[in-house]
């Protein structure tokens, strides 16, 4: 078997110990309580972790609640959690995943191979809450063959299994149905009081991982940024995730502690391509021309941004360098015209105010894209029914991206099948130029590959990246060990410590 070189496994062990920087050398204290006020919404917020993950104060909990297959490593690679090897057959269609021996749920139950194929089942069967992650697998062609090894199935050569098992593959009993309340779990905390949107975790002593240095944790869901980073300001709080950088700068000058995750926040404004007037590949090209990349990112990120180049997960180790697009508006006008559009085009681009700067972006971008005839109306969406109602629907809107890579991002939004295709892509032989790609074992290749279909997508396709921002959070001082890392990394907060 193809096992996890102790080199990694050493890695994994400090990882999980420490999963960011730290401030100060204080001991960490076995105790207190981190009260973390987190993006999401008391109207969404729920108990099911194979479903949407909209709110990420769900996501959090969930993290704390449920042992993961597998998750990343400070440096981009795949590092067990739950799982502690993986194998593939030659046809890499056929991978053997080994589960670590000593995890137990809550309630004393061990947790075996078939409650992991029950749980990866469960999230197909939820595919369209949860933007289609296990499409690459065929569940019903897997197989626990003992207590603690599996047997996975793909559709077709999958080199990427490992990737695919990060970080929201939450486990569950098998047969578990009610989710009224939360299910039992394997992770470092349990859920003893409060509910979805007010969660309160007390520390899982018998955790097989390292002991989490605080006892407990009170997770707020708070839709406003303003409201998260006001809760730190008035010791209501002691983690505000995803803050404004106006807030932060005024954070950092008044003492506060910033935690910043860098270049792992996106805006992208999506366009559908099979929608009027963005069915037209000249008017997308003339959005991305006529857009002022350096004045939206001085205005939504400030000193914590820096341009865009339309790429959609630019800090993913296969993105491009490619030459920087840049303003030029007498060929967006010419563009236009060739469309057919000479005389101006009506269009209303959807907002919300879940993220710090996604309304600003809007409204910026509606001015910058008037001398070229685009009439923008912008509609901000309520955050408690954006994700639900605009998100993936609507005609051209402002979306997020949290650092999550390429690998996810192609599946859950690139692909013509995706339940979240939101910009209408529908590029056969650029699916096929991915699918051989995927099922290259050669890494360096596969990287090669991704950045030459990164660069496809970033000339025909329907996104607007202009700039792209570091993540910001605020915690008070004596807070340590946040995370710092991309897309998914941000929700293990279990060595998080109080120090004082």
């Amino acid at each position: 078997m193809t096992r996890v070189p102790r080199r990694i496994a050493l890695l994994v062990a400090a990882t999980l110990t420490a999963t960011a920087c730290t401030s100060g050398n204080a001991t960490p204290a076995s105790g207190g309580l981190l009260r973390y006020a987190a993006v999401g919404s008391a109207a969404t917020a729920s108990n099911d972790p194979h479903g949407g993950l909209g709110n990420e104060s769900d996501a959090l909990r969930f993290a704390l609640l449920y042992d993961v297959l597998t998750v990343a490593g400070p440096d981009g690679t795949t590092v067990p959690r739950l799982a502690t090897a993986w194998e593939p057959d030659s046809s890499q269609t056929r991978w053997k995943i080994t589960l670590r021996a000593d995890a137990t749920f809550s309630d004393g139950r061990k947790v075996t191979a078939a409650d992991a194929l029950y749980s990866l089942r469960r999230m197909q069967a939820k595919a369209a809450e949860n933007y289609g992650r296990m499409a690459m697998f065929d569940l019903d062609g897997s197989r626990a063959i003992d207590t603690s090894t599996l047997e996975l199935r793909t559709r077709t050569a999958f080199a990427a299994v490992p990737e695919a098992l990060q970080s929201a593959t939450f486990v569950v009993p098998e047969g578990t149905t009610d989710f009224t309340k939360p299910a039992p779990g394997s992770g470092p905390y349990r859920m003893t009081g409060g509910d979805p949107a007010n969660a309160v975790l007390e520390r899982n002593d018998g955790w097989w991982g390292t002991k989490p240095p605080t006892k407990r944790i009170e997770i707020r869901a708070l839709a406003d940024p303003r409201a998260r980073a006001d809760a730190v300001r008035s010791g209501q709080a002691d983690v505000a995730g995803s803050v404004s950088p106006a807030a932060a700068a005024q954070a950092e000058r008044a003492g506060t502690q910033v935690v910043r995750r860098p270049a792992v926040t996106t805006y992208p404004v999506v366009m559908r391509l099979d929608r009027a007037p963005f069915d037209k590949p000249q008017v997308r090209e003339a959005v991305k021309l006529a857009t002022d990349r350096q004045q939206l990112t001085d205005t939504v990120f400030g000193a914590y941004g820096k341009v865009g180049n339309d790429l959609l997960t630019p800090a993913d180790p296969s993105s491009p360098q490619l030459p920087q697009r840049v303003r030029d508006l007498d060929r967006a006008r010419a563009l236009m015209a060739e469309a057919g559009y000479q005389g101006g085009v009506d269009v209303t681009l959807h907002t919300t105010t879940a993220y710090p700067g996604m309304d600003s972006t809007a409204t910026l971008l509606a001015q910058q894209l008037a001398p070229i005839g685009l009439k923008v109306t912008v509609k901000v969406d309520p955050p408690e029914s954006f994700w639900t109602k605009t998100y993936a629907q609507a005609d051209f809107y402002v979306s997020y991206l949290g650092g999550i890579g390429f690998l996810d991002v192609s599946r859950i939004a690139l692909r013509a099948a995706s339940p979240t295709n939101e910009t209408a892509w529908n590029r056969p032989d650029w699916e096929r130029d991915l699918d051989a790609a995927l099922a290259d074992p050669d890494t360096a290749r596969r990287i090669q590959v991704f950045g030459s279909l990164q660069g496809k997508l970033r000339d025909e396709g329907g996104y607007l990246v202009w700039g792209v921002g570091d993540g910001l959070d605020l915690s008070r001082p004596g807070v340590g060990g946040l995370p710092t890392g991309p897309g998914f990394a941000r929700l293990f907060i279990d060595q998080v410590r109080i120090t004082a």
